[in-house]
């Protein structure tokens, strides 16, 4: 017998990313409902050969439902989160709004998967933020060979992380450019057609933004509280995928030869490192893809066991909807949950 499974917000990008994933991937579930905001109920989504009506969230009864892939924003997580919770359904939410509780466990199963075992506290499990959950899976295997204490990241994220809005903006300016119409200036603070703006979120006190903020805390929560983390987010126009510019520095000696060893051999990670044009991975390449791209690993001689790499991964799938479901599986193959009509 298979599981019941919602996803709210299924009319989002990564809510239908979501759909797309449980069925490419086969996942254990016989049934599946699309929930979303009343504004969205009819609304048809696709589930691989299927399609699906979207139902109301606000009256939806969770009681016979196993797992719910929460995709609908910091606020209405917030409000349904632990009411869903409350019911014995497993919420692995794709917001902020439980990261940073302690008895929440914020997961990436390629990195930190026996930290899933305490969703039973409040029945949620946070999913990281996408710029982050792609550095953990490169960082964890080179952690755990030289222990890293220092990471330097600069990331370059696709407009696909502000949603769809982002990516409809993008769209309009590129065309108003095109045909020498005006730009107009919505989602993001400045044009982003053939541009770049370094600010994704708001500013906090201390001149960092609270993207930058979030790879800093989540990467100490997921991987190691001892590593100390800087971080400059900028938004670029690219649809999908986010690419990083990452320096590490470690405790212990390791050799670019090791470090991509060792990387080739990780879970989630491809590496494609060739010395010569376009022996690299790019965004445009990385998109629809699941895999955690890594290229042009090399020393950093300025410091102590330093190295530098380029990191590129889908925003929209490991950054959010495959990971999600790779939560759901561990629980599964753990054995940490079974169908509720089985029981």
């Amino acid at each position: 017998m298979g599981y019941k499974v919602a996803v709210v917000g299924a009319t989002g990008n990564v809510g239908r990313e979501m759909l797309n994933i449980l069925a490419e991937r086969q996942f254990p579930a016989d049934q599946v409902i699309a929930l979303a905001s009343s504004r969205s109920i009819g609304t048809e989504v696709s589930y691989g050969d299927k399609t699906l009506k979207c139902k109301q969230l606000d009256h939806y009864d969770f009681a016979d439902t196993d797992i719910c892939l929460m995709s609908a924003g910091g606020e209405t997580s917030k409000e349904w989160s632990p009411r869903i919770g409350a019911q014995k359904c497993v919420v692995i939410d794709n917001s902020s709004a439980f990261r940073y509780d302690q008895d929440v466990p914020l997961i990436v199963p390629e990195v930190n998967a026996d930290a899933v075992k305490d969703f039973t506290k409040k029945y949620i499990i946070a999913n990281p933020n996408c710029s982050t959950a792609q550095l953990v899976v490169a960082l964890k295997p080179l952690h755990d060979f030289a222990t890293i204490t220092r990471v330097v990241v600069s990331t370059y994220q696709s407009v696909s992380g502000a949603g769809k809005e982002g990516m409809d903006e993008l769209d309009r300016q590129t065309k108003a450019l095109y045909s020498l119409g005006d730009v107009q200036i919505k989602k993001f603070p400045k044009r982003i057609a053939f541009n770049l703006i370094p600010h994704i979120d708001v500013f906090m006190e201390d001149g960092y933004t609270k993207e930058e903020w979030k790879m800093m805390v989540e990467t100490k929560k997921i991987l190691d509280p001892k590593i100390k983390l800087t971080a400059t987010c900028v938004r670029v126009p690219v649809f999908i995928s986010h690419s990083e510019a990452v320096n590490v520095e470690f405790e212990k000696p390791i050799s670019v030869e090791e470090a991509r060893k060792i990387l080739r051999a990780a879970p989630g990670v491809l590496v494609i490192d060739k010395h010569e044009p376009g022996g690299y991975i790019t965004p445009h390449e990385a998109a629809g893809e699941d895999a955690t791209y890594i290229s042009r690993i090399r020393e950093d001689a300025t410091v102590e066991n330093g190295l530098t790499f380029w990191c590129v991964s889908d925003n929209l799938r490991k950054g959010a909807a495959l990971n999600a479901i790779q939560i759901a599986e561990t629980l599964i193959n753990r054995k940490l949950i079974k169908p509720k009509a089985q029981a």
